[in-house]
């Protein structure tokens, strides 16, 4: 990290570990506010922080590592692609939508909003590319991920609208993978401090040669979800990422069977309390998993751009990637 990054993550870290997995938009977006930080990836021209993609890891990962509650990666890839079209105020984004745009007007239903009260625009994928729309006044249907983490549905009319040539669903992706490393991060602290200060037998766990293993383990696909998250951020700075996305996504949500798998292993009936550290991180972990691509999604796009392209070219295609 060079100088003006490493101020980054030590402001963020310091804000996120004091919010926590409690936050909430009423109580402490104030506080993100404050710092500008939903303008990371707008353009200082425009009033932003100006950052890349690789600052946009940082910030992501550090959301994940201490759970965080907000909606501010969301947040910030909205304002991302909002503020080029006019958009102001927290918007957010959506897994799905089902509807029409004409004449610059929306029709339809977005479905999977995070945390879509308040949010002045939603971001979500249509067709080929994405739709940003403008949130009115209409009810706004609540539900919930198994985090508690906010997913709601909007029915929309007549809502100002833009058909977008930007794919948020793998922009949605690499923030997830981000988030996935971080939390996996986490969750390995966790796990090693838990084992070389808990007690069986006359010895600390973490002198078990089963349990080092299991953790050495962890730790290796936690180092290769980070390794993914990190190779996607530079190859979106390079300016098209999809390809580094997609398998980024899909070897974090690998990552994420065996690393929660593990952490509650050597945790016990502990780890599954709701008001431990582990449980915020191992629930997030599950959910930002499924979203944004699962692995049966991203292994079977994958799958079949190799294929069609042919085993010959594999090798040639996979370097030039790096060019």
């Amino acid at each position: 990290m060079n100088e003006q990054q490493t101020m980054l993550s030590e402001m963020t870290q310091a804000l996120f570990s004091e919010l926590g997995h409690e936050a909430t938009v009423a109580t402490t977006w104030d506080r993100v506010e404050k710092l500008s930080l939903e303008g990371l990836l707008i353009a200082e021209a425009d009033g932003g922080f100006g950052g890349s993609w690789q600052d946009a890891l940082i910030v992501f990962r550090g959301a994940g590592y201490h759970a965080l509650g907000l909606p501010l990666v969301e947040a910030v890839l909205a304002a991302h692609v909002g503020s080029q079209h006019g958009f102001e105020g927290r918007g957010t984004i959506a897994k799905a939508t089902s509807g029409t745009v004409s004449g610059g007007r929306f029709e339809g239903t977005l479905e999977g909003i995070v945390a879509g009260e308040g949010a002045a625009f939603v971001v979500a994928p249509f067709e080929k590319g994405s739709v940003i729309v403008e949130l009115t006044s209409s009810p706004i249907y609540h539900a919930t991920t198994v985090s508690g983490e906010a997913r709601d549905r909007v029915e929309l009319s007549q809502s100002r609208a833009f058909i977008l040539d930007v794919d948020i669903f793998s922009l949605g992706a690499f923030a997830r993978s981000a988030q996935i490393a971080g939390a996996l991060d986490a969750a390995l602290a966790i796990s090693t401090d838990y084992v070389n200060q808990r007690k069986q037998f006359g010895r600390n766990l973490a002198a078990f040669q089963a349990v080092q293993q299991s953790l050495a383990t962890f730790a290796c696909e936690a180092a290769a979800a980070n390794c993914a998250a990190s190779a996607a951020a530079q190859a979106l700075d390079r300016g098209d990422g999809a390809f580094e996305a997609a398998a980024a996504k899909l070897r974090c949500n690998i990552a994420v069977g065996t690393g929660t798998a593990i952490g509650h292993q050597v945790h016990g009936a502990i780890g599954f309390t709701e008001e431990y550290g582990l449980h915020p991180l191992t629930r997030r972990l599950w959910t930002w998993r499924s979203e944004f691509g699962n692995d049966s999604h991203w292994a079977s796009l994958l799958g079949a751009r190799l294929c069609a392209r042919g085993a010959d070219n594999f090798w040639s295609d996979l370097t030039a990637l790096t060019d």
